[in-house]
């Protein structure tokens, strides 16, 4: 009997981007299923609330029986523990990112040897996304509508709208 590889692709995807998309989708040739697991950052004020955040990733992949939403606080090891889950997937755009990632990487295996972190470098295309820079632009009114989903470009206009 053959298990599903399943991978937990965690982050605060405020808001999701095609960089996130990407990776996602690149990883689903990899992996069976691919569970995004949206944090609560402690470090960060977000522009879209938890729900609003899980709901644009659902309507981004409405098509994609294989992802599946899901928000988690808490240590990621202990969900990943409470779920039985065994791969934490991660997108890199630059070296940059390596450093950061690397440090979370050995922590959460220090905590959980049974977890493995697997890396996957965003596409070329996407290298200067961040939803940092999304958010900054949309702001002001800049064309991001090539470099974040649907859902999420309708969902920043609105949101942008309502603040001038």
């Amino acid at each position: 009997m053959r298990q599903d590889k399943v991978a937990l692709y965690p982050g605060s995807f405020d808001p999701v981007t095609m960089g996130h998309v990407d990776i996602i989708e690149r990883a689903l040739r990899v992996f069976d299923r691919v569970i995004v697991a949206v944090a609560v950052n402690t470090t960060k004020s977000g522009l879209f609330d938890m729900e609003e955040r899980v709901e644009l990733i659902r309507k981004t992949f409405i098509d994609t029986p294989q992802v599946e939403v899901v928000s988690f606080s808490g240590l990621l090891v202990d969900y990943l523990r409470e779920n039985k889950i065994n791969t934490i997937l991660r997108g890199l755009r630059a070296i940059s990112d390596f450093d950061y990632e690397f440090q979370i990487a050995s922590m959460n295996n220090s905590l959980s040897p049974d977890v493995d972190t697997v890396f996957l470098m965003t596409s070329q295309k996407y290298y200067y996304i961040s939803s940092s820079v999304i958010k900054e632009v949309a702001r002001f009114g800049g064309d991001i509508s090539d470099i974040v989903p649907p859902p999420v470009y309708a969902a920043l206009k609105d949101k942008f709208s309502k603040v001038e």
